[in-house]
């Protein structure tokens, strides 16, 4: 049972202004209405002699309430049978794909789920004790920072607080605590609705909209399973972490809280172990050992972010492997996604190699000369096995003018590839042999290798990646040109229509946009083999969770 209701009607969450302080624009909200009482209403008795003109009027009156009635039955049937919340329906035959729209009710802003499980309740015992945690940035940050939450109320024995996932191209960036708290008390979209229908230039003129298209929220049980976990621990889902609501739904006052606020991103760490000297000139600036804090008497634990995959340094064995069952309980189980991306996996022959390739902005593009040459060296020399003296044979062959435009004016020398120590802690059993390109429907966009030491590389090459216009940029042109069935998520458009219905119940959006990274992470690590991009987080859980999971290996745990 998900720990977020699936109702159709959201309740409305606060009853007072809000100001919202997301990357320092402060807005005013007004405070959403209340839906009008339910108990009848009684009215004064009034019985004028009716005329002969009013008794037509009021016969007219009864046919008309009689036709809206009608309508509105038939209207409320289409609108309920069309709001189930099961994924799309998809039909593979070659590429073809059907899908019917379909309104996923996420309603995060009623108190709790009124039909949940046990383990997602609160128990309305006055000395159940709780954990709060600040999630922010992307989704990645956001599953660490949840990830080390689970294990840390299951070793404090506290039911955990669990907020929504917010994904999108607008993320609530770290803050110290009390900033932050404020922006993602402040970041809930009830009242807003009405910004769905606006046109882009009402959209800016109505300050308070702005964005509303760059960010959705969907809970956590909707994108992994957190059955297992729910066995073990208490997890009560919750929108709102206010003084107002933690009162008002938990009966907490603030001598029941212990606040432990951070004002660096590197703040505080978590041991389980007797710390030594030397722990104080690692990456955070204080560690606290853990045993000491189930000590606290507070009902509330509130802590503030919990992203880096350090910040637990843990020691203890059964701690350690609580951990791993933790990370690998986040691989993506959504029915809709693995249905579209099995389907995709079929088309590619079953086996193909992958290459998880960030460029977007900031680190990423300062790199992406150096990281592109890193992961094509990982997938022709490291996973294909071609020698050194081959591929330096083959990089300088495959000379791209413009996109590397020093290559010809150096002598070619192999990158250094760093060995991954947490992988090589962990080796996995010996893959299945390689059989090269075994689709019958793929389309090959280049002329096929024809020397018996390059054929390999014709085994289809499907590139997730964040660029706009992959086929088209040139800095995967290395990819594209020495494989000639290197193939994108947007070559499948067939198959991805079957996500075009999915809308978010709570904000209207559509979430497709929101599910292609994850879909396409799914299909990169459903390949043979996947390489990624050095120091992502997203091409380290593809390589490290997925890829291991869905090929039934040991996670790799790293920090």
């Amino acid at each position: 049972m998900p720990i977020y209701s699936a109702s159709v009607t959201a309740r409305l969450a606060q009853s007072s202004p809000s100001v919202s302080a997301e990357k320092g624009a402060y807005r005013m909200r007004a405070p959403p209405t209340r839906s009008p009482s339910k108990l009848p209403r009684r009215s004064r008795a009034h019985h004028p002699t009716p005329s002969s003109y009013e008794k037509q009027m009021a016969v007219l009156v009864v046919l008309l309430i009689s036709a809206t009635l009608s309508s509105f039955g038939a209207a409320y049937y289409l609108f309920t049978t069309r709001w189930e919340a099961r994924a799309p329906p998809y039909v593979v035959g070659g590429s073809d794909a059907i899908s019917r729209p379909q309104v996923v009710q996420f309603d995060f802003d009623s108190d709790f789920d009124p039909a949940p499980a046990a383990s997602t309740l609160p128990s309305g015992d006055p000395g159940e004790r709780y954990l709060a945690y600040l999630p922010h940035s992307g989704f990645h940050n956001q599953r660490i920072a949840f990830e080390n939450a689970l294990v840390l109320s299951r070793l404090l024995n506290r039911t955990l607080l669990v907020p929504p996932v917010r994904l999108g191209d607008l993320p609530i960036y770290y803050h110290p605590f009390d900033e932050l708290r404020g922006a993602i008390n402040n970041s809930s979209k009830s009242g807003l609705a009405f910004c769905k229908g606006l046109s882009s230039e009402d959209l800016y003129v109505a300050s308070e909209c702005r964005g509303y298209h760059d960010y959705t929220f969907v809970p956590w049980e909707w994108l992994v399973n957190l059955n297992e976990i729910k066995k073990e621990q208490k997890l009560l889902a919750c929108w709102n972490l206010t003084d107002a609501w933690l009162e008002e739904q938990l009966f907490m006052k603030s001598e029941d809280v212990f606040y432990l606020r951070d004002t660096a991103r590197n703040h505080y760490g978590f041991v389980d172990f007797a710390q030594s000297s030397t722990l104080l000139s690692r990456k955070y600036l204080e560690f606290l050992y853990i045993p000491s804090l189930e000590s606290r008497s507070e009902r509330l634990l509130f802590l503030g972010t919990l992203f880096g995959s350090s910040r637990l340094h843990l020691r203890k064995p059964g701690n350690y492997s609580f951990r791993k069952r933790i990370r690998q309980s986040m691989t993506f189980t959504n029915p809709a996604l693995t249905a579209v991306a099995d389907a995709i996996r079929v088309a590619l022959g079953g086996q193909y190699l992958a290459a998880h390739i960030r460029l977007g902005d900031g680190l990423f593009l300062e790199n992406a000369h150096g990281n592109v040459r890193l992961a094509w060296w990982k997938l022709v020399h490291g996973s294909l096995g071609l020698a050194v003296e081959n591929v330096l044979a083959l990089e300088r062959a495959f000379y791209f003018g413009d996109t590397e435009p020093n290559l010809e004016d150096v002598v070619l020398a192999p990158p250094r590839i760093p060995a991954d120590i947490p992988a090589l802690r962990v080796p996995h059993p010996p893959l299945p042999p390689l059989l090269g390109n075994t689709s019958h429907e793929l389309v090959c966009h280049g002329p096929l290798h024809t020397s018996p030491l390059l054929q390999v590389l014709n085994t289809p090459l499907f590139i997730s990646t964040d660029a706009l216009d992959p086929r088209t940029e040139p800095l995967l042109a290395r990819f594209v040109q020495t494989f000639p069935c290197t193939v994108f998520l947007s070559d499948f458009g067939a198959y991805t229509a079957a996500l075009d219905g999915l809308e978010n119940g709570y904000d209207g959006l559509q979430l497709k946009p929101f599910l292609i990274p994850f879909l396409d992470a799914m299909i990169a690590a459903r390949a043979w083999q996947v390489v990624g991009t050095e120091q992502s987080t997203f091409s380290a859980f593809v390589q490290d969770v997925l890829w291991r999971t869905y090929h039934g290996f040991e996670i790799v745990q790293r920090g």
